[in-house]
């Protein structure tokens, strides 16, 4: 339907073809609305499902389900998620997982592809992945007993096959092809000591580079077609490594460059990367999101924002605390004033903030279109 098509339903549902000057802006906007829903939908710009893979900045409760203890499914965790409820998200409230899908217009929040109570038709517009302490490399995922992304893939083959067996090949296929996978990963494995301290980290850079890409191409061989790679976030600034820095304790809490450098050295490589992964994939949309540059961005600049506070997470007393430590009392009252929510993940409000940088919709529009 084109617009002057859609300008005449609407007077005919109003039941007059004059109106006065305030209808008719109404019915102009009303209509520029309709026509950019319908022009998406045929051009598949609206996905029917959006996956996610990868570490704690994705994972809404898969960790709930396994034994690790990277978990948050207890207060004051949810604090601010609708309800109050603590869902095993890192945060006082949403993810990006839970933003990304909200942008796209699939749905508000997206839930844990462990979650028991899933019913087909959640499964239908898109699960996540992802878990809490999950890399590249599978040490970094086995010392937190966290989902590996290995098995992060194997759990999207099982989801696949319940959806062809429930809606049929076709309707599966036609879900896996169109739809976005994000997979957020790299965060945990510049932390990663014991491996940085091994092989170095311009060769530990290259390994996991390489396997990011076997990841891709897996995920590829399973059906997706839209995949967006997000790189490691500024690790070095986040309350934990100020305060720790590998170790060594730095009192002036600045933010430790050493992990901070490591995290552009990966992001410039696997950018390399993708962008040449995408020429040996047929009919594959791989973009690269950076996340590093916004975060960094908020951390650097937060009184705009309304952020008091960017050195300490909001839970106890937001030096190391995360996970089962932020049962301790003390966690502030007002958490949109903190940047980040414990010592290492940013609050809903930063998440929101950071998503709406990196993955809006004219940045989603260039892996979807």
């Amino acid at each position: 339907m084109n617009l002057s098509g859609i300008h005449q339903t609407i007077r005919d549902i109003l039941g007059s073809s004059k109106h006065n000057g305030i209808l008719s802006v109404l019915v102009q906007l009303i209509s520029f609305v309709l026509l950019f829903n319908v022009t998406a939908a045929a051009s598949g710009a609206v996905p029917a499902a959006v996956f996610t893979f990868g570490d704690s900045l994705v994972d809404t409760g898969n960790n709930n389900y396994v034994v690790t203890i990277a978990k948050s499914n207890f207060p004051p965790y949810g604090r601010d998620f609708p309800g109050g409820k603590p869902t095993g998200r890192f945060s006082n409230g949403r993810l990006f997982p839970d933003f990304i899908a909200e942008t796209l217009g699939v749905k508000n929040l997206l839930p844990a592809y462990k979650d028991p109570t899933l019913q087909m038709k959640d499964l239908l517009t898109g699960v996540s992945f992802g878990s809490a302490g999950a890399g590249y490399d599978p040490l970094t995922s086995q010392q937190r007993g966290s989902i590996t992304i290995k098995n992060q893939l194997e759990m999207y083959r099982e989801y696949k096959s319940n959806i062809t067996a429930s809606e049929g090949k076709e309707r599966a296929g036609n879900i896996t092809s169109t739809s976005p996978h994000m997979i957020l990963l790299g965060s945990n494995d510049m932390a990663n000591q014991l491996s940085r301290s091994l092989y170095g980290i311009d060769t530990y850079t290259d390994i996991l580079v390489g396997l990011a890409l076997d990841v891709y191409k897996e995920l590829y061989g399973l059906g997706a077609r839209r995949i967006g790679v997000v790189g490691a976030a500024p690790i070095g600034c986040v309350p934990r490594e100020r305060v720790t820095g590998d170790g060594l304790l730095i009192l002036e809490r600045n933010c430790a460059e050493e992990l901070n450098d490591a995290a552009k050295l990966f992001n410039s490589k696997l950018s390399t990367a993708v962008s040449s992964l995408n020429a040996e994939l047929p009919g594959a949309k791989i973009v690269y999101f950076d996340i590093y540059s916004p975060a960094l961005s908020l951390i650097q600049n937060p009184a705009p924002y309304g952020f008091e506070e960017v050195k300490r997470g909001c839970c106890a007393t937001g030096n190391i605390e995360l996970g089962i430590l932020c049962v301790v009392p003390g966690t502030c009252p007002d958490a949109s004033k903190y940047l980040f929510w414990d010592s290492v993940h940013p609050g809903e409000k930063a998440t929101r903030i950071i998503s709406d940088q990196t993955f809006g919709s004219s940045s989603l529009s260039s892996l979807l279109g």
